[in-house]
Parts: structure tokens; sequence; C-alpha cells
């Protein structure tokens, strides 16, 4: 099983229409840690880490979002940040 860690920016209306709690539900569903938060600029930020295809789940996923969302973009980057236990939302920065 190859684990792999993926940072990702969601761009579009993002904030206000629960993704952050549909992003931790959708992680916890796949077996995945990491985090969620809002940033101040109006964008979501996520960190997922687990089983290559789960995290290639969630990023297919992340695109679409909750009903109420509508995203413009989503940014994916290969990320160190792995030392994860569980699946959290982060306070805004």
């Amino acid at each position: 099983m190859n684990i792999i860690c993926r940072h990702l920016l969601i761009r579009g209306k993002v904030q206000g229409v629960y993704y952050r709690m549909t992003a931790r539900n959708e992680a916890i569903a796949h077996g995945l840690s990491g985090w969620v938060r809002n940033r101040t600029d109006g964008c979501v930020e996520a960190v997922v880490n687990g089983p290559e295809l789960a995290v290639r789940a969630f990023i297919d996923w992340a695109f679409q979002g909750p009903p109420a969302a509508r995203v413009d973009a989503v940014e994916v980057e290969e990320s160190e940040d792995a030392s994860h236990t569980g699946f959290s939302m982060r306070s805004t920065v």
C-alpha cells in the first residue's frame, strides 16, 4: 500500500457552506488523517494523508464539495507533513 500526503487549496464559494465539516466526514470515511481549515483569503486548506487511492478519492470529492459549495479550483501539491493521527478541523488562519 502506497501512503501519500497532499496539501490542497480549494477556491470558490467554499466557506459558510459546511465545506470543512463535510471534508472531515469524507476524509474519515476514506480512513485518512490530516486536517482542514478556513483561510482569511476565502479558501479552504487541507492536508490529507493515507493510502494513495483514498487520497485520490478525497481529491476527486474536493472538486465537488458539499451541495451548497461552488468549487472554482483545487490546487494540489505533495506534502511532507504526514505526522497526523485522526482528522481535525483547525482554526482559521
